[in-house]
């Protein structure tokens, strides 16, 4: 008897599916000496019983043929699966030709997908008519068009006039004849938006007297200005308004950022000297006498409990240097200013309403 590992199976096309191709010899009960692999392969079988449903049917005749020749190229793919007959080197071959291909398609359909089209910057000034205040960056967002769009006098000068209401009281210098200048456009259409615009009116008014936390946002900041204002209200005794005005050190002006430039044109419209400043404002119940730390830097900020627990306590440490980012100053010694007691604690960005007003802004 033959041994079993000698023998070796015929190997299947799928270019051979046709009733001419088959022979005997492929069936169960053929010679073993003339095929030795005792049985049909499964690609073979299926392709000779879909010839003969057609050639059974009413529509036999050599168009059937012809169909089973045209559907070799179909089967080809399970026969490569279901065809055992193919060495391990010739498997693996096939397998990392097919990895290739479906790599190389998945490359095709990702460089496809990213080219997309670009519209004409007239359908993005249409669609910015309509989007909403709190919805500009996330429009920009979108291309280079809807950025560049954003960008224009025309776009702040809508978004100004459509909000608008007269019966708002706004400040002199955001009234509809200031709005015409370039200059400062947007920054002056954006602290309209703050009194004219219901949902920024309402965030503005949630904001806490005391903050829940200690901000850090004023840390390794330059003070520029510092004032104290006597505030007389519902109270029999005055109150006291400390006030310091900061920038944030070694951020960049308004320009280019990374690989957007603003257009030359409308430079003037983007323009605000308050663009990295805030306000610090501290109501007190008594005058405090405080020395004077105009130019330098606020190193340290915290907010406690005061002695009486009635009410809370400002510290503020000033240095003549700013500090290193990432490194901590280990001494404690500067310019201290001390609050106590102290009523409420307000953080104002540059747009807040009641942020002092510049001459330009």
């Amino acid at each position: 008897m033959p041994k079993k590992g000698n023998r070796k199976r015929l190997k299947f096309r799928a270019g051979d599916v046709c009733s001419e191709s088959v022979t005997v010899a492929d069936y169960a009960d053929a010679d073993p000496a003339v095929v030795k692999s005792g049985r049909v392969k499964k690609a073979v079988v299926n392709a000779v019983e879909k010839e003969v449903k057609l050639l059974c049917g009413l529509e036999a005749s050599q168009g059937a043929v012809e169909e089973v020749l045209s559907s070799a190229a179909s089967v080809k793919a399970d026969a490569l699966d279901s065809s055992d007959d193919l060495d391990p080197e010739e498997d693996g071959e096939n397998e990392t030709k097919v990895a290739r291909k479906k790599k190389n398609k998945r490359r095709k359909e990702s460089s496809e997908s990213s080219d997309g089209k670009e519209y004409p910057m007239d359908i993005w000034e249409v669609l910015a008519s309509y989007i909403r205040p709190e919805d500009v960056c996330r429009f920009a967002l979108i291309c280079r068009n809807a950025w560049t769009v954003t960008c224009t006098a025309a776009f702040w000068t809508r978004l100004y006039r459509r909000h608008y209401r007269i019966d708002v009281d706004l400040p002199f210098r955001l009234q509809p004849d200031s709005i015409d200048r370039m200059r400062c456009l947007r920054a002056r259409v954006i602290r309209s938006l703050f009194h004219l615009y219901e949902p920024f009116d309402l965030r503005v008014s949630k904001i806490p007297a005391l903050p829940e936390s200690t901000p850090t946002t004023l840390l390794n900041s330059k003070c520029l200005l510092f004032w104290v204002r006597k505030v007389t209200g519902t109270r029999p005794e005055a109150l006291w308004e400390f006030n310091f005005k900061f920038v944030k050190q070694g951020h960049s002006k308004n320009g280019c950022a990374k690989s957007l430039c603003l257009p030359r044109q409308y430079e003037d419209v983007h323009m605000n000297p308050d663009s990295d400043c805030y306000m610090l404002q501290v109501t007190t119940l008594n005058f405090i006498f405080t020395p004077v730390v105009m130019g330098m830097t606020l190193t340290l900020f915290t907010i406690n409990v005061s002695t009486d627990m009635r009410h809370h306590r400002v510290r503020l440490l000033f240095q003549d240097s700013p500090l290193q980012r990432g490194k901590k100053r280990g001494d404690q010694s500067g310019t201290q200013v001390v609050l106590d007691p102290v009523q409420s604690v307000r953080l104002m960005d540059w747009w807040h309403p009641q942020y002092p007003s510049s001459p330009h802004t």
